[in-house]
């Protein structure tokens, strides 16, 4: 049976690094599950229809089979999560097999905004960082990695992910049980979550 760690927190805050951090430290007692990976396929869909779509919001996102695996993993099950091509907006035919183990870090932006979910969480975390540093870092993030053209994510952050950070993201934080922020030392942090999630019967 596996504990399951959130970890949310805004666009560009750093969750994926704490989450893999956490993972890291943990080695083999844990695996990595990432919200991110469970966004609707929109094969089906024009690209100009595509990216008019607010993908900040809860309604772009599989949450029902996100809390099926999460359930599963809860009950000792591997799952096999989709993966999401962010180049193309839609599901690839490839799988990543997520291992019951005993702890499983979960991140994502919405994690902790969605009620459906959170009662499957042992653990929340929130990072905390300012608008500025955190579209700083989603611009080079997504043109590095996601292929993606600068001035169309600073439209669709201005559209979508700030007004949703503000209505869904920030105030989700209420819900956390950790709210790290970026001054603090991600190492300790994740050394800390780690401990406490052991210390709590992750084992």
């Amino acid at each position: 049976m596996s504990k399951i760690c959130a970890i949310a927190g805004g666009s560009g805050a750093g969750k994926t690094t704490l989450a893999r951090m956490v993972h890291e430290v943990l080695i083999e007692d844990a695996d990595h599950l990432a919200i991110d990976w469970y966004y609707k396929d929109l094969s089906h869909i024009t690209m100009e229809e595509r990216r008019a779509v607010n993908y900040d919001h809860p309604d772009s996102l599989e949450f029902e089979l996100f809390g099926e695996h999460l359930d599963d993993l809860r009950n000792g099950k591997p799952v096999l999560a989709p993966q999401y091509d962010f180049a193309t907006h839609t599901r690839t035919t490839d799988v990543i097999t997520v291992k019951a183990r005993p702890v499983v870090v979960a991140d994502g932006i919405l994690l902790l905004a969605v009620p459906e979910v959170r009662p499957r969480y042992d653990h929340a975390v929130f990072v905390d960082v300012p608008e500025q540093v955190r579209l700083e870092r989603r611009v080079k993030r997504d043109v590095a990695e996601r292929g993606r053209d600068a001035d169309d994510i600073v439209r669709q952050w201005n559209e979508f992910v700030a007004p949703m950070h503000t209505e869904l993201v920030q105030p989700s934080m209420a819900f956390a049980d950790r709210v790290v922020t970026m001054d603090e030392d991600f190492t300790a942090v994740a050394r800390d979550i780690a401990n406490h999630l052991l210390a709590n019967g992750a084992r």
